[in-house]
């Protein structure tokens, strides 16, 4: 059986799916306001990572990517970090859960200012059947709020 054959294209099946996955993404979304610009915040982050013993892999700016192609966008910065301490436990025990890991934050310029936008660690461990109590879970929630805050100065 494919799609064919019960007569949806990879358009209606996208479609049927999209409020779905809007809902979801929308409230498993955590958000730090800042008062310091994207790029700011972005550098006040890769610094509190490095300092609590983390590894940045990747920054990536998505507004100098778009500009590159001649399409603008506000400001937009992803962090990818992690810390295998904290990661690799959770993916022994839902291997699955290597699609969310390492961490990823993006600072993006919003009508309200900067923020920095996560996905919560308790929806992430969800996602892949672990409880919000899994002990990794907890550490990264923890790590998380703390990196964060110190990114927005609070």
């Amino acid at each position: 059986m494919n799609l064919k054959s019960l007569g949806l294209g990879v358009a209606g099946v996208a479609f049927a799916l999209m409020p779905a996955v809007q809902a979801f993404a929308a409230d498993d979304l955590v958000q730090v306001q800042s008062p310091h610009s994207v790029s700011d915040t972005m550098d006040r982050l890769v610094q509190a990572v490095e300092a609590a013993g983390a590894k940045v892999f990747a920054r990536v700016d998505h507004a100098k990517g778009g500009a590159s192609v001649g399409m603008d966008i506000p400001d937009n910065e992803l962090l990818i970090f992690g810390n295998p301490r904290l990661g690799t436990p959770v993916i022994r025990d839902a291997q699955s859960a290597g699609l969310d890991l390492p961490i990823r934050v993006v600072v993006v310029e919003t009508a309200d200012g900067t923020a920095l936008i996560y996905r919560s660690p308790a929806a992430m461990a969800a996602q892949h059947g672990l409880p919000a109590d899994h002990p990794s879970i907890v550490l990264i929630n923890g790590a998380l709020d703390k990196l964060t805050a110190k990114a927005a100065g609070q």
